[in-house]
C-alpha cells in the first residue's frame, strides 16, 4: 500500500500545527497562574545563538504553508513576522492552518515529481516534489515544532509528550 503525497503533508501539517496551538495556550495559563509576563516565553531559548520561540513557530508555520503551496503549485502566502503575544503566534497558526485546509488532495497529490525551484540568496536550489517534502520540509518543520516545545518545557511550562504527539 503507498501513501499519497496529501496524506504524507497536510494531515501531518494541520496536526502538529493545532498540537502546537494547545501548547501555547497551556503558555498562555501557566503565564498567568505564575504572573510571568508572557514576553518572557517569546522570547524564550534553549541557547543564545538559537530563534527564540516567536521564530520557532514562525518557520514552523512558514514550512507548513510554504510546501502546500509549492506542491499544489500555487502561490506561497506570505505573513509578517510581528507576532509578539503568545494569541497572536496561535493567530498565525490558525491561519496557517485555515490555508493548509483550503488545499484539496488533487492539487498535492501527484506532486512528487513536480519541480520545486527555491531561492536562496542569490542562488537557486530544484528538488524534485517528493525530495523537498520528505528530506527537507519535514526535517525542518518537525525541527522547530520541537524545539518550540522544549523552549517551554524547559521554562517550566507543564508539558508532557502527550502535548506533543495529541493523535485526537
Amino acid at each position: 500500500m503507498s501513501i499519497s503525497m496529501y496524506q504524507a503533508s497536510i494531515p501531518h501539517f494541520v496536526r502538529m500545527l493545532g498540537n502546537l496551538s494547545l501548547i501555547l495556550d497551556k503558555t498562555s495559563v501557566h503565564a498567568e497562574a505564575k504572573k510571568i509576563d508572557q514576553a518572557v516565553f517569546i522570547n524564550a531559548r534553549l541557547a543564545p545563538d538559537m530563534y527564540p520561540l516567536s521564530r520557532q513557530v514562525q518557520i514552523a508555520a512558514d514550512m507548513a504553508k510554504a510546501c502546500a503551496a509549492r506542491l499544489a503549485g500555487i502561490e506561497v502566502p506570505r505573513y509578517e513576522d510581528n507576532e509578539t503575544t503568545l494569541a497572536d503566534l496561535r493567530a498565525r497558526i490558525a491561519k496557517t492552518i485555515a490555508f493548509l485546509q483550503s488545499v484539496n488532495v488533487d492539487q498535492i497529490n501527484g506532486s512528487d515529481g513536480r519541480t520545486v525551484t527555491i531561492k536562496m540568496h542569490d542562488k537557486e536550489i530544484v528538488y524534485s516534489g517528493q525530495h523537498y517534502l520528505l528530506e527537507i520540509v519535514i526535517p525542518h518543520f518537525y525541527f522547530h515544532v520541537t524545539t518550540a516545545y522544549a523552549i517551554l518545557r524547559h521554562h517550566g511550562v507543564e508539558l508532557g509528550k502527550s502535548d506533543y504527539i495529541n493523535n485526537e
